[in-house]
């Protein structure tokens, strides 16, 4: 169990829900364009979304931004502690600052006062890229990398653990914390490390993790094993696209752990030469379609079979299903068979 802290009108941490965030990437410095991606953003499911604050005008916007948006927003702050001064000023709901190169402990001490006096969080996000590169071993190859990995995870704890105790100095305590690497057993490594060594809440993900093929396959497993083992709070998925791929993916995550449920549970075959209808359409129609409907809220399986193989005995334990064979199909409910439905009325069958 963590400390729970407040962002804006959301909690993270303790028997909260997971929350599910992403990031702009737009120039903060263009309000419209921004405000228009958050709103995309809102719309697919994030619930607190980070702009990049690169300067003051950046730091400035967050006003505007905020005046139009309806979700918590965070300031991502690098190099210059002035920009998380500026931008707490302006109404930003959470500041993430990184140990790599906002350090001097003046500078991180003013910042905890202003956040602490506008009861506003900090993110202390760790990162990889910012940590001073591991040293090397004279080791057999074959060994070097395992030795540098927990190398860089005791150290990314460690710089987390002494930030904090920065902050406390300040009697600042409403913290949250990640320790991210585009190396997934590292970041594994360091984020259960971290998780032994104190209470304050987790935001976990794979930094860097690439394009959304392999991104999020990376994330998954990532987030997954430390999810599976009771550790995170709220969970960002990088990946080099489409900011709204992120959010549907972190959802799909979540779902298919059974930490939080977004709608139906769609199980479906991947087809083989049996299947004598166009399985791939209904099951993307049925996908946009329950998101559609009042059926989306609802907490039930639904099953899509292309052949009598993977009908109603594998897919018994679906709400409902469908096993179909040449142009039509068996409809049928835990198991029961209700009717035959054709292929064309299959989805509007699914979703009454």
């Amino acid at each position: 169990m963590t400390k729970q802290v407040k962002v804006g009108k959301i909690r993270i941490g303790g028997k909260a829900p997971i929350v599910i965030q992403s990031m702009t990437k737009t120039d903060t410095r263009d309000v419209a364009r921004t405000v228009g991606q958050i709103k995309e953003l809102e719309k697919a499911g994030c619930e607190l979304v980070r702009v990049a604050v690169k300067d003051f005008k950046a730091a400035a916007a967050i006003k505007k931004i905020k005046n139009r948006i309806k979700i918590p927003l965070a300031a991502d702050i690098h190099f210059d502690y002035r920009l998380a001064l500026v931008a707490i000023e302006n109404g930003a709901d959470k500041i993430r600052l990184n140990p790599g190169n906002i350090y001097k402990e003046g500078q991180v001490l003013e910042v905890a006062r202003a956040a602490k006096k506008a009861r506003v969080p900090i993110r202390v996000g760790v990162n990889s890229g910012s940590i001073e590169a591991p040293s090397l071993y004279p080791l057999p190859k074959g060994e070097r990398r395992k030795a540098r990995s927990k190398d860089l995870a005791n150290r990314m704890v460690k710089a987390a653990l002494d930030y904090i105790k920065l902050l406390e100095k300040a009697r600042f305590y409403d913290i949250i914390v990640s320790l991210k690497t585009s190396d997934v057993l590292t970041t594994i490594d360091a984020y259960r490390r971290f998780s032994k060594a104190s209470k304050y809440p987790l935001h976990l993900g794979i930094t860097a993790a690439g394009p959304v093929s392999t991104g999020v396959i990376k994330s998954s497993i990532g987030l997954g094993v430390l999810l599976s083992e009771g550790i995170g709070d709220t969970i960002r998925v990088s990946l080099t696209g489409d900011p709204c791929e992120e959010v549907i993916a972190a959802k799909n995550i979540l779902q298919a752990l059974g930490l939080r449920r977004f709608g139906p549970d769609i199980i479906s075959c991947p087809t083989c030469g049996r299947c004598q209808v166009d399985l791939q359409k209904i099951v993307a129609d049925l996908a946009v379609s329950y998101q559609l409907s009042a059926i989306s809220q609802k907490p039930i399986k639904i099953a899509v079979m292309g052949c009598e193989v993977n009908g109603p005995g594998e897919a018994k334990d679906a709400d409902i299903g469908i096993a179909f064979g040449k142009g039509a199909g068996i409809l049928f409910k835990k198991g029961k068979i209700i009717k035959r439905v054709k292929a064309k009325d299959a989805v509007k069958e699914l979703t009454r």
